[in-house]
């Protein structure tokens, strides 16, 4: 017997390989000399590897192994195969997930970043494919928190957008709702037209102003050994990711915010064009009743 090599094997939803049946826990043999492709127990160096030949999908059966016998590889890939091997235990899925990443809680493939759920991403929180920026759910974005695709600009909805927070296409300037603007547009505010751009919205002392305001949902960051007995019940995926992402509400809450601010500020944010208190309240949430007006 010769030096024990450990890997990988995928097999078919009915542990088959190549119309051979196997079993975990067994050893199998054959007395001829292997030879990639056309004879032997086939199996991978890296778990990756693995599903170059079968589907990433839970159908695919894993299983850690061990060849004993004589080994020949494949020399593309870490694809080998031994005329001696022994299943040695099936690997849930959750584990499969976290041998074919090398970040962290990914659910896709050959991601080098954390919390990935698409595939070759070397950023962060992706759920799409190929992304070289953090926190895109489309694809092939090298910019940051876009939901389009193909986007070298940050904060984009729409496609392939060189500006930021467009959610139009092939914009260069920022913040566009049409398509191949490369100046900006002014706004609405209060369902009206007004001369403002949204850079001019961002600079407003208003905006500072309304960004404390406790409206809609937060978001924050449980790790497991900190969630209680409801919450893992409610969210099992903490098993895979290591904890989960809580939202709490707080828009009941800002009516108090609203009538606690200085008389000033509150000036300061009725000074914004067009302003119609009912308008503010229905998209604020403060409650036109109970709250402040002067």
């Amino acid at each position: 017997m010769g030096e024990v090599v450990r890997g990988y094997k995928a097999f078919c939803s009915d542990w088959t390989c190549r119309g051979f049946q196997y079993e975990v826990g067994k050893e199998y043999t054959m007395p001829e000399k292997p030879e990639c492709c056309e004879r032997g127990f086939h199996f991978c160096l890296k778990a990756n590897d693995c599903f170059g030949y079968y589907n990433f999908d839970t159908d695919t059966k894993f299983a850690e192994v061990e060849a004993f016998g004589e080994i020949a590889y494949h020399g593309d890939d870490s694809k080998a195969c031994t005329n001696g091997i022994r299943i040695v235990r099936e690997i849930p899925w959750s584990e499969v997930l976290e041998l074919v990443n090398t970040g962290n809680a990914c659910a896709g493939r050959w991601n080098s970043g954390d919390w990935n759920s698409g595939n070759r991403n070397s950023g962060d929180w992706n759920s799409g494919n190929r992304n070289s920026g953090d926190w895109n759910s489309g694809d092939w974005n090298s910019g940051d928190w876009n939901s389009g695709n193909r986007n070298s600009g940050n904060r984009n909805s729409g496609d392939w957008n060189s500006g930021d927070w467009n959610s139009g296409d092939w914009n260069y300037a920022d913040f566009s709702a049409g398509c191949f603007n490369t100046e900006p547009q002014k706004i609405r505010m209060f369902n009206k037209e007004t001369d403002w751009t949204l850079n001019d919205w961002f600079d407003s002392t208003a905006r500072r102003i309304l960004a404390y305001a406790p409206y809609g949902a937060s978001n924050t960051w449980v790790s497991s050994s900190d969630m209680t007995d409801e919450e893992k019940k409610a969210h099992p995926e903490y098993e895979t990711l290591g904890g989960y992402l809580r939202t709490e509400d707080n828009r009941e809450n800002i009516t108090d915010w609203w009538n606690g601010l200085q008389c000033a500020e509150r000036a300061e944010v009725k000074k914004l064009p067009n302003f119609d208190w009912d308008v503010f309240c229905k998209c604020t949430g403060i409650d036109s009743e109970r709250g402040i007006r002067d």
